[in-house]
């Protein structure tokens, strides 16, 4: 997410138009570093602020991506001088992603998704493995940067029976995301709430009231996905790591316990094998193996 807020929300829709797909380098492999990605708001380019490092476009250059700029690949290294398995965690989440939304929409038979702070387009979007299950599946994107929704009006196309949308929104008004989603969204039917790395950028006594207000807005049978940063495999040197984060100027982040991100499901029915380090929540043989464990947890719960 963006550090700003929008007082407005904007919504574009690519209902009706063929799925793509985006790949992802088998390697590590950066854009060089003098090299700066073309603007992609020809609109409203003075918006993207390319002299402050942003998480979404860190979270991009660490995934192997290009769409990041110098001050990001910059936090970006000092990072992973002190945290190398950022990558790792990076690449997991991702696939945990993709998993957990082919769960949704095959064994749970879920068609409509709401994914808030879905950074910037990459391989296996929700939309793409959603709909390739089941091509009717409708999913709505929420994020607030710039540079995220230039890309989302290129590339996160639906298929022809489905539908996906972006919204232009702050998590912290969860009830201005509900009311745009119902443009796309029958909220009387079960919805798959998608949260990634985006929770612990919010502290507890914020983000637990927002957490709550969007499932109180979702039927019986929706289910919630989410996955954050925790602090107990590596902890102290992802510490030192996040305050080098914090201190370069870029949204805070707060690194939180298994038990803490646990309790963001209170009162649903946890979906085996439960709150678990992302490489360990059912993984596909021949997936991703990066061999251990890694300081992102992640869950999928549903709301009974």
């Amino acid at each position: 997410m963006a550090n700003r807020q929008d007082s407005n929300i904007k919504v574009f829709s690519t209902a009706g138009t063929e799925g793509k797909s985006l790949p992802l380098p088998d390697d590590f492999s950066p854009r060089p570093l003098g090299q700066e990605p073309p603007d992609p708001d020809q609109e409203s380019p003075n918006e993207i602020d390319t002299g402050v490092a942003h998480s979404a476009r860190i979270w991009n250059y660490w995934l192997g991506g290009k769409d990041n700029y110098a001050v990001d690949r910059e936090i970006g290294d000092q990072f992973r001088e002190v945290f190398p398995d950022i990558v790792d965690i990076s690449r997991s989440s991702r696939a945990f992603l993709a998993r957990a939304v082919q769960y949704l929409a095959g064994e749970a038979g879920i068609r409509q998704f709401l994914d808030i702070g879905t950074g910037l387009p990459t391989v296996d979007n929700t939309h793409e493995v959603a709909q390739r299950v089941a091509p009717d599946s409708r999913i709505v994107y929420v994020d607030n940067d710039p540079l995220v929704l230039a890309h989302a009006r290129a590339l996160l196309v639906s298929t022809p029976e489905g539908s996906t949308e972006y919204i232009d929104a702050d998590l912290r008004d969860p009830e201005k995301i509900l009311v745009a989603a119902q443009n796309t969204l029958d909220l009387t039917q079960p919805v798959a709430l998608m949260l990634m790395n985006i929770l612990g950028h919010i502290p507890d006594a914020e983000v637990r009231p927002i957490v709550s207000h969007l499932l109180d807005a979702l039927p019986l049978g929706s289910y919630l996905a989410i996955a954050d940063g925790t602090n107990v495999i590596r902890g102290k040197e992802f510490d030192e790591a996040i305050a080098i984060w914090n201190d370069a100027g870029s949204t805070p982040y707060f690194l939180r316990k298994p038990e803490q991100i646990s309790r963001f499901l209170d009162g649903l029915e946890l979906v085996e094998p439960g709150v678990v380090s992302c490489p360990l929540w059912r993984p596909e043989p021949g997936g991703l193996d990066i061999g251990h464990e890694v300081d992102e947890f992640c869950a999928v719960g549903r709301k009974p």
